[in-house]
């Protein structure tokens, strides 16, 4: 199952990236779509990077995960957080957001999990330190939630956000 995983995540890595992103009306809003990726994980999967409703912006979790070859010790973890929180500022800025505007953080953390050797208490740190690279005061509410697993099998957090973003006018 993990190779399956792994296969389809760089299936999805594999195509172009778009020019712009794609952009979907949606009731009261639209579907944004910053990467080829994610135009594939919509159609595949059902889900979108992205969704704006009026002046909300509801970002689907962006998975903190364990790719092959890399440690489960707090650096590599530091380093894994880095890129879920590089995907997520992509999408905020396809979006036409920034992490300033962000309003609640929703994180679900696998505390026992096999792909982190730390402690709860080490994990929650590390993810602490490198979501302070990207957030600034006033800071977002947020929520940690301890959980039995994410989706993908090596997944360690998942990290969604809502974002407070005015739509755009034409």
């Amino acid at each position: 199952m993990r190779m399956l995983i792994s296969a389809f995540a760089l299936w999805l890595t594999a195509w172009p990236a778009p020019a712009e992103p794609l952009r979907i009306p949606a009731p009261g809003g639209e579907v944004i779509l910053p990467t080829a990726a994610d135009r594939r994980a919509y159609d595949l999967k059902r889900y979108a990077a992205a969704r704006r409703v009026g002046d909300t912006l509801y970002v689907s979790g962006v998975i903190v995960h364990r790719a092959e070859g890399e440690g489960r010790d707090v650096a590599a973890f530091e380093t894994q957080v880095r890129r879920a929180f590089d995907i997520l500022a992509r999408t905020l800025k396809a979006s036409g957001a920034g992490f300033e505007q962000v309003a609640m953080i929703n994180s679900f953390h696998v505390w026992d999990g096999p792909d982190f050797t730390g402690s709860k208490q080490q994990q929650f740190a590390a993810f602490s330190r490198v979501a302070g690279e990207y957030l600034q005061a006033p800071y977002p509410a947020w929520t940690a939630v301890g959980t039995s697993g994410t989706l993908g099998e090596t997944g360690i957090v998942e990290i969604q956000l809502i974002v407070h973003a005015p739509a755009r006018k034409p």
